[in-house]
C-alpha cells in the first residue's frame, strides 16, 4: 500500500539522520522503563567551536568592552534568549563556553586554557550538564564587540528558523501520520469487504456443496427409485411369464383332458361295438340253432359264451357310472372278443364235421336228390351269371377306368418318369459346389409352398411371386443368397418336378390334417399351372403316383406280383415296419382328392392369362362320372366321395345345376347300395357320413360351401 511504503521510507529518513540514531531496547516494558529512556544521551560540543573562540579573541578590546558593557545593558533579555534557547534546543554546552570566554580576559593562556576545560567538559558531558544547570556557576557575560553580538543573534535565528523547520516537519509528519492513518483505515476497511466477500464466497461455496450434495442425493434416490421400477417391471415381466407358462400350461392340461375325453370316448364307442358283435355271436350258440351238434357240447359253447358276455358286461357297468373305459379294460375286452370269435370258429368247425358226417350216413339216401338238386343249382347260377352280367353292362358299371383315362394316366407317369431321368446328372453329381447349388435350388422350390397355410392371406401374393420368379430363371434371394434355375442346365426341370412333388406332400400331409389348408394351396398351385402347364402335367402325374384313385383307376394285380409291391401301387406305404394302417391310408387319400378338388375350381386372380382354366370344374364332372361308372371298393371308394363332394360340391352345383342334381341321385339310388354291399360292419363310418351327405343335400336341395373356402375372386367361371 502506498501509506505503508511511506512510513517505512520515514523511518529509514529518521533512521540515516544523525539525530535518528536511537538505541531500542524491546524489553523496555517488561523492566519497566520509558520508551525513550534508551534516547536520553549527554550533548557534544562540536569540534569546530575552537575555531569560533579563536576568532572572537583575535578582536580588539573596544569591541570587547562594547560587548561587555552592551551585555551588560542587556542581560537580562540576552540571559533570557540563552535559556530559551538552551531549553529548546539542548546546546547548553555551547552557550556556556561562549559567555565565559567573554568574560574572560583577553590573554590567550586563559583562552588556551578555557579550549582546554571545553574539550574536557566535552568528555564529561554529565559534569558539563551539571555545571550549565547551576545558576551559580554562570558568569557574568560581557560583549566584548559588535561582531560577536551579530554572531549571538545569527545563532539565534538560525535556532528560530530550525523551530519553524521543525514545526513544519512535525506539521508534515502529522499530516503524513493522518495520511497514513487514513491509507491504513482504507486498506482495513479494504480488507474488512474482502474478508466479508471471502465469507461469502465460502458461504455460497458451502451453499454450492450443500445444493451438489441434495442435488447427488435426489440423482441417487432417482436411481435408486429407477432401479426399483426396473426391478418391479423385471417382477412383474417374470410374474407375466409365469402367468403366461401358467396358462399354457392350464392349456395344454386341457388339451390333454380335451383328448383323454376324446380317446375315452372313442374306446366307448369301441366297446359298444365290441359288446354288440359279442352279444350277435353269442346268439349264435343258442341250442335251438344248432340241433346237429351234441347236447353236452352246445351247453358247454353257450356256457362259455355267457361267461364271455358276463365278463364284458362288468367292463360296461364301469361305463354307466360316468367313467370311460381304460386300456385295461379295452384289452379285456379285445380279449373276450378273440375268444368268442374263436369259440364260433371251433363251434362251426364242429357244426360241419357233424354235418360231414351225417351228409356220409344219409349219402346214399340223399345221393339222387343232392344230384337233382346241384344240377339245378348249376343251372340257376348260369342264369344268374348271365343276368348280373347283362346288368352289368346295361348300367355300364366296370372294374377298370376307360382306355382313354388309362392312356392319359400313362403318359403322365412316362412324361414324369423322363423328367426324373433329365435331371440325373445334377442329382447325382459328386461335385460340391453342384451338390450345394441342387440343395438351394430345393431349398428355394419347396420353402415357400412349406409357408402355405389357412391363415396365410396377403402372403399368398409374396409366395406366388417368388415360385414364378424362380421357375422364370429370373434370381430370387433364398438364405441371404441369389439362387437362379439358369445356374445349371438341368435347373429348370429339377426345380419343376421338385415343386409338383412338394405340392402333392402338402396334400398328403398338411391338408390331410387341416382341411381349410386345401384352399390356399390349391389357389397357388392352380396360378402356377397356368403360367407354368409343365409343373402342373408333374402335378397329376406325382398325384396320380400316390393316389391312383384321383384318376380314377384301380390297378389290378398282375401274376407275379408281390403283396407288398402291389400295395405300394395301390398308394399304401410300405417300409420296415410293414405296411401303414388302414386309417392312416384313408387319411392321405383323403387329402389328396381335397386338395385336387380344390385346385380343379380355383383360379389364380391375378394372372394375365384369359379363357378357361388348364384343369377346370370339367375335370371334376368327368372324375366323378367315371367314380360311378366303376364297382365302389370297400371304404375307400365312399371316403373319397365324400371328401370330394364336400369340397367340390357347391362349385358342381353351380356350374351344372340340374344335370348335377340327376347325378346325385343316382349317387343315392342306385349306386349308394352298391357301396353298402361291400362295406362290412366295421367299415360303415365313411358310408354313414355320405349317406347324411347325400340325404341332407337331397332335402334341401342345396350344398353349403365348404369350410375354409377363399373369397370369389379366386373361384373359376
Amino acid at each position: 500500500m502506498p501509506a505503508e511504503n511511506l512510513r517505512w521510507e520515514t523511518l529509514e529518513a529518521l533512521k540515516n539522520s544523525p539525530k535518528g540514531k536511537i538505541l531500542y531496547d524491546p524489553f523496555w516494558s517488561e523492566r519497566g522503563e520509558h520508551i525513550l529512556a534508551g534516547c536520553k544521551e549527554a550533548v557534544i560540543l562540536s569540534s569546530h567551536s575552537g575555531v569560533i573562540l579563536e576568532r572572537l579573541g583575535s578582536l580588539p578590546l573596544q569591541n570587547s568592552s562594547f560587548l561587555s558593557s552592551s551585555s551588560r545593558d542587556s542581560s537580562p533579555g540576552l540571559s533570557e534568549e540563552i535559556s530559551a534557547s538552551v531549553s529548546s534546543t539542548g546546546s547548553i554546552p555551547d552557550l556556556s563556553t561562549r559567555h565565559a570566554t567573554l568574560s574572560a580576559a583577553p590573554s590567550l593562556k586563559a583562552e588556551r586554557e578555557q579550549a582546554v576545560s571545553d574539550e574536557a567538559k566535552d568528555e564529561d558531558p554529565e559534569a558539563d550538564v551539571s555545571e550549565v544547570s547551576s545558576p551559580t556557576s554562570l558568569p557574568a557575560i560581557s560583549l566584548l564587540s559588535p561582531k560577536a553580538m551579530e554572531t549571538a543573534g545569527r545563532i539565534l535565528k538560525f535556532e528560530e528558523q530550525q523551530r519553524e523547520k521543525a514545526k513544519v516537519a512535525l506539521k508534515l509528519r502529522q499530516e503524513m501520520q493522518e495520511k497514513l492513518v487514513a491509507a491504513v483505515a482504507s486498506s482495513e476497511s479494504e480488507q474488512l469487504k474482502r474478508f466479508e466477500e471471502f465469507m461469502e464466497l465460502k458461504q455460497r461455496q458451502e451453499f454450492q456443496t450443500m445444493r451438489d450434495m441434495m442435488d447427488r442425493e435426489t440423482k441417487e434416490s432417482i436411481g435408486r427409485q429407477e432401479k426399483l421400477k426396473e426391478e418391479q417391471r423385471h417382477r412383474m415381466k417374470i410374474l407375466n411369464l409365469r402367468l403366461r407358462e401358467a396358462e399354457q400350461q392350464r392349456m395344454r392340461e386341457a388339451e390333454l383332458e380335451r383328448q383323454r375325453q376324446a380317446e375315452g370316448r372313442e374306446r366307448l364307442r369301441n366297446l359298444n361295438t365290441i359288446q354288440e358283435e359279442i352279444l350277435q355271436l353269442n346268439q349264435l350258440l343258442e341250442p335251438s340253432t344248432k340241433t346237429d351238434l351234441p347236447p353236452a357240447s352246445l351247453n358247454s359253447y353257450c356256457t362259455r359264451g355267457n361267461q364271455l358276455c358276463s365278463q364284458l358286461s362288468e367292463v360296461v357297468r364301469k361305463t354307466a357310472e360316468g367313467e370311460f373305459p381304460s386300456v385295461d379294460d379295452m384289452t379285456v375286452a379285445e380279449r373276450a372278443l378273440h375268444e368268442m370269435r374263436a369259440l364260433i370258429r371251433q363251434m362251426q368247425e364242429e357244426v360241419a364235421k357233424a354235418q360231414e358226417k351225417k351228409k356220409k350216413e344219409h349219402e346214399e339216401e340223399e345221393q339222387r336228390r343232392k344230384q337233382a338238386e346241384l344240377q339245378a343249382q348249376q343251372e340257376a347260377q348260369k342264369k344268374a351269371a348271365e343276368s348280373a352280367k347283362e346288368k352289368a353292362k346295361r348300367k355300364g358299371l366296370q372294374n377298370s377306368a376307360e382306355d382313354s383315362t388309362l392312356k392319359w394316366y400313362k403318359e403322365l407317369q412316362e412324361l414324369a418318369a423322363q423328367s426324373a431321368q433329365s435331371f440325373n446328372q445334377l442329382n447325382t453329381s459328386k461335385d460340391v459346389q453342384t451338390k450345394k447349388l441342387k440343395l438351394e435350388l430345393q431349398k428355394t422350390a419347396t420353402i415357400p409352398v412349406s409357408q402355405i397355410a389357412s391363415d396365410s392371406g396377403s402372403q399368398l401374393r409374396e409366395i406366388f411371386d417368388k415360385i414364378d420368379k424362380l421357375l422364370s430363371g429370373r434370381a430370387v434371394v433364398s438364405g441371404g443368397r441369389s439362387v437362379s434355375t439358369s445356374q445349371h442346365p438341368q435347373g429348370l426341370e429339377f426345380v419343376s418336378y421338385k415343386l409338383a412333388e412338394k405340392f402333392v406332400k402338402q396334400g398328403e400331409e398338411e391338408v390331410a390334417s387341416h382341411h381349410e389348408a386345401a384352399f390356399p394351396i390349391a389357389v397357388v398351385a392352380s396360378g402356377v399351372w397356368e403360367l407354368h402347364p409343365r409343373v402342373g402335367d408333374l402335378i397329376l402325374a406325382h398325384l396320380h403316383k400316390k393316389c391312383p384313385y384321383a384318376v380314377p383307376h384301380y390297378p389290378p394285380m398282375k401274376d407275379g406280383t408281390p403283396v407288398e409291391e402291389y400295395q405300394r401301387i395301390l398308394g399304401y406305404r410300405v417300409d420296415d415296419t410293414g405296411v401303414e394302417g388302414q386309417d392312416s391310408f384313408l387319411k392321405r387319400m383323403s387329402g389328396m382328392i381335397r386338395l385336387y378338388a380344390a385346385v380343379i375350381q380355383l383360379r389364380w386372380p391375378y394372372g394375365s392369362k384369359h379363357g378357361s382354366a388348364p384343369h377346370g370344374l370339367n375335370q371334376g364332372w368327368r372324375w366323378l362320372a367315371q367314380m360311378l361308372n366303376m364297382e365302389p371298393l370297400a371304404d375307400i371308394t365312399a371316403t373319397l366321395l365324400f371328401d370330394f363332394l364336400e369340397v367340390c360340391g357347391n362349385a358342381l352345383m353351380k356350374q351344372y345345376q340340374g344335370q348335377f342334381w340327376k347325378l346325385i341321385l343316382l349317387l343315392k339310388e342306385e349306386y349308394f347300395p352298391r357301396i353298402e354291399a361291400v362295406t362290412s360292419s366295421g367299415q360303415m363310418g365313411s358310408v354313414i357320413r355320405l349317406k347324411q351327405f347325400l340325404e341332407t343335400s337331397l332335402q334341401s336341395r342345396q350344398i353349403r360351401p365348404p369350410k375354409g373356402q377363399l373369397s370369389s375372386m379366386f373361384w373359376n367361371s
